[in-house]
């Protein structure tokens, strides 16, 4: 068996940002360190493992077969060294940790405030960073440590995750308190909402079609649709300032003032929001910790084990 004396820990986390970054100046501007420095790390690395690791192309670098086999194991030996080195007790009253939870506008609206709110009981020195998600970006950024917790639907979720659900959630019909349609003391029906204007939520941007509008189609009915957001969070305020009418999720708009919410005439799919963190945080225990405070926030995960 080689002899591990020559490979460090530093060495361990260059070859890793190298694999992630597949460019030397970003993997050094991550690691803190020069690129002359990174440069020397990989000459090591290749004389240590005996293979090139990695070969020039147009734009940066590209691993080697070897080192693309190195991969996994390797982010599974940071993770482990990780727990390794970590206090066996984790005081959260105390804790001045830093952590990044991804979640659409939506789930952060919803989940936040609650969230948040426990967390400053027990642990008012942790800070916490929300950022917005991108589903195409999750594996690599929880890979990666950008991030560490995820809020996401099953649909989007990438393979070889830990997981848990957090709510199941419904859309609702919202409009003005006062608006017209509300004045004729009787259900609406599908006709009736389908000739109202309506707006909706694309994340994608630009795109006028959505859940609502395959329901429809399902049923031989159109809507029409004359404006689009990326943004569940402005829709509220363009409601109350117009007759347009939207299909939105339940917990954005429960109690909001000025606002008529009640079901849709017809069948709409809801959805399920998940948390999902990768292997390298699954035993951390302070990690475990705040999935767990978080977790309680939900009566529907309660009880539940992690995946």
């Amino acid at each position: 068996m080689k002899e591990i004396k020559g490979l460090d820990l530093n060495l361990l986390k260059a070859l890793d940002a190298l694999l992630d970054e597949c460019n030397v100046t970003r993997a050094a501007t991550r690691l803190g360190i020069t690129q002359p420095a990174m440069s020397g790390m990989l000459t090591r690395l290749r004389g240590y493992f005996g293979d090139p690791l990695f070969v020039r192309a147009q734009r940066g670098i590209v691993p080697t077969p070897r080192a693309l086999e190195l991969a996994a194991p390797l982010k599974q030996v940071i993770s482990d060294i990780g727990v390794l080195i970590q206090p066996l007790h984790f005081d959260p009253s105390t804790s001045q940790l830093a952590f990044t939870l991804a979640a659409t506008d939506y789930a952060l609206s919803t989940i936040a405030a609650p969230f948040l709110s426990a967390l400053k009981r027990h642990a008012p020195q942790i800070r916490i960073a929300l950022v917005p998600v991108d589903d195409q970006q999750v594996q690599a950024q929880l890979e990666r440590g950008d991030i560490d917790l995820a809020l996401i639907t099953p649909e989007s979720a990438p393979p070889d995750l830990h997981c848990r659900t957090l709510f199941d959630e419904h859309y609702v019909c919202v409009l003005r308190a006062g608006h017209p349609v509300m004045q004729q003391g009787t259900p609406l029906t599908v006709d009736q909402f389908c000739a109202l204007d309506h707006a909706l939520v694309s994340y994608s941007g630009g795109s006028f079609h959505g859940v609502t509008d395959e329901a429809l189609q399902a049923l031989g009915k159109q809507r029409q649709v004359t404006l689009s957001v990326k943004s569940f969070l402005v829709l509220p305020d363009i409601l109350r300032a117009s007759d347009m009418i939207a299909i939105l999720p339940s917990r954005l708009v429960q109690g909001a003032e000025g606002l008529e919410v009640f079901p849709p005439p017809l069948e709409v799919p809801g959805f399920t929001k998940i948390a999902v963190w990768h292997e390298r945080r699954h035993r951390d225990t302070a990690h475990r910790w705040l999935r767990e405070l978080l977790f309680r926030q939900y009566d529907s995960s309660k009880g539940a084990a992690e995946e």
